[in-house]
């Protein structure tokens, strides 16, 4: 594992900020980050390098012809001149010590290009609708530079855990005497598993404020509208299967003290909550359960792959969401 550097900028820099983003809830993290990169013109200069830390368990095929084993994740540093940013991007999350070994590395990096900020970001899973005001919640590893946070309309994070590289990195950089702090978009808990474009955009709004810079949003807000709409059709597609239930049988006990609106929401907190405990237990009944409840409300084909990944080895014993 090592960072190599395709262009030393350590003379150019005085005082940069860093953002750092892994794969997360929702993309919420990465996909603000890469946009706003894309937006301000980051051009690469250096690259960490962990391929010895991944192994292939399929290859693609296209045209009847296999990808090499060269198609694995990137985990790039960007630098952007004005402002004064260093953007590291990367398309997989890391675990235990080969993840803080990689945090050791990042905070060396920082020093040496005089990093004095670092900001991350991530998604906060939530019992609430699509179309809910997303809300940015933020911790920070120094009091000063949460207290500075405060005031410009973020919600302070009292309590909670903030899980993946995205939460360990204050940590990292609080050993190293670098302040930061994480910034966590609110977003419907049963999307987890499909990127969420609002929240990224509520990300993006509240770096303008902290970085002093304007963005282009018209790219990101197609994308909002479009996923808004695929949510629409997720909801409705929860809401009309309910109404088909209650007519042929009569209302389901346990919806019982549930108002029709809210209906979707607690469908899909049951259905995280089975995820969980399949995960844990790694129990046949519980998974048979959760086949079940996606099959009645017609929703096995937005999890299948997550749900068949609960098979693969490895798949069980833990795991938690980003946020709280």
């Amino acid at each position: 594992m090592r960072i190599t550097v395709t262009k030393d900028i350590r003379s150019q820099v005085h005082a940069p900020t860093m953002l750092a983003a892994w794969p997360g809830i929702g993309s919420v993290g990465v996909g603000a980050m890469n946009y706003l990169r894309r937006k301000l013109g980051g051009e690469p200069f250096a690259e960490a390098d962990l391929k010895e830390l991944f192994t292939p368990e399929a290859v693609v095929v296209e045209n009847g012809l296999t990808r090499s084993f060269s198609d694995l994740p990137t985990h790039v540093f960007y630098y952007v001149e004005k402002p004064e940013l260093i953007i590291f991007e990367s398309e997989a999350q890391l675990g235990g010590t080969d993840g803080m070994a990689l945090l050791e590395q990042m905070m060396a990096f920082a020093q040496e290009h005089k990093v004095r900020r670092i900001y991350t970001a991530a998604a906060q899973a939530m019992a609430a609708g699509h179309t809910e005001a997303v809300r940015v919640l933020a911790a920070a590893n120094v009091e000063s530079l949460r207290d500075e946070l405060a005031p410009g309309g973020l919600e302070i994070l009292q309590e909670g855990v903030i899980s993946g590289l995205n939460g360990l990195l204050l940590g990292a950089a609080g050993l190293q005497g670098i302040e930061a702090a994480c910034l966590l978009a609110t977003m419907p808990m049963y999307a987890q598993m499909m990127p969420n474009p609002k929240a990224s955009r509520r990300i993006l709004e509240v770096l303008e404020g902290l970085l002093g810079v304007s963005l282009d949003m018209a790219e990101i807000d197609d994308a909002v509208e479009q996923m808004d709409q695929t949510m629409s059709e997720v909801e409705s597609k929860i809401r009309a299967t309910f109404s088909a239930m209650e007519q042929e049988e009569g209302e389901p006990p346990e919806f019982e003290a549930v108002a029709d609106e809210e209906v979707p929401q607690y469908v899909m907190q049951k259905i995280e909550q089975l995820f969980g405990e399949v995960r844990q237990e790694g129990s046949r009944e519980k998974a048979e359960q959760l086949k079940h409840e996606l099959d009645k409300w017609n929703l096995y084909a937005l999890y299948e792959d997550r749900f068949l990944g609960l098979f693969r080895p490895g798949a069980t014993g833990g795991g938690s969401a980003e946020g709280t």
